[in-house]
Parts: C-alpha cells; structure tokens; sequence
C-alpha cells in the first residue's frame, strides 16, 4: 500500500498511468466493451464502476488542456438512448478535481472503436451502464 494513492489503482494501471507520455489516451471500458478485440494492452479493474476510478486517477493525472476536449465518449446508435446519469457521474468525479475541463466530446460508435484501437490502455471495469465507456487524453505533468 501506498498512502495518499486511492486502493482501486493496481500497481498494473499505476505503472500503465506512469507510463503514458503527454498525448497518450486510456479507455475506461465498460464490462461490455471488445477490450480484447480493440486494446494494444488491456487491464483488468473487474467489479469497479467507471465514476470511482475517475475519482482515483485523476489526482494523479493531467487532461490535457490543448486540446478541444481530453474526454470522449460514445455516442448513442440511431435508436437508442443515452442515460444522462451516466455522463452526469462521470462529470462529477472530473469537475472534483478539473472543473474547468472542457465538456466532453461524443463521438460514433466506430469512431470510438477506432480511437481505441489507438489507445495506450484499455482498463476493462465492471460498469454495466450502457454507453459507460469513456477516454482520456494525458497532458503535460507538471513538475
């Protein structure tokens, strides 16, 4: 155990989040998402819902800010709806620690799928929410 370092980080995801250069991104992957099929490196945060490992990461890392927005999420396929709760907990967990964050950027399904592909890590959680994916791109760390 380390102190002042949530215990939902593994040492996997802290060396992963240590790893990731300013640019990089991380999808927080709903149980439902291909992480396996997408993911270059695929963790494992089984049993941990999306809105508490925000909480957890974000004290140690930075969104970027030069960009439009550094969070991204899917957007609904034709037909469906998205539970605005979802977004909601989510921001909650952001605006904790970057309030002035940008909001964040929806973007199509295979779009999403493609990002992905191109992300530094995807953690598979145990969120069951419907369109409860969500990612994040690093900034600078400051010294």
């Amino acid at each position: 155990m380390l102190r002042g370092i949530s215990p939902l980080l593994s040492p996997e995801l802290l060396a992963v989040l240590c790893r990731m250069g300013h640019g990089d991104e991380i999808v927080l992957a709903d149980a439902h998402f291909p992480g396996d099929s997408v993911g270059r490196r695929v963790l494992r945060a089984d049993g941990l819902q999306i809105a508490d490992l925000l909480a957890a990461i974000l004290p140690l890392f930075v969104l970027d800010p030069y960009v439009e927005s550094p969070l991204f999420m899917m957007a609904a396929v034709e037909g469906d709806q998205l539970d605005p709760s979802v977004e909601a907990a989510y921001r909650g967990a952001i605006d904790a620690i970057y309030p002035e964050t940008a909001a964040i950027q929806r973007i199509e399904r295979f779009a999403f799928y493609d990002r992905a592909r191109e992300a530094f890590a995807v953690v598979m959680t145990g969120e069951t929410a419907t369109y409860g994916n969500i990612i994040l791109k690093k900034g600078v760390t400051p010294c």
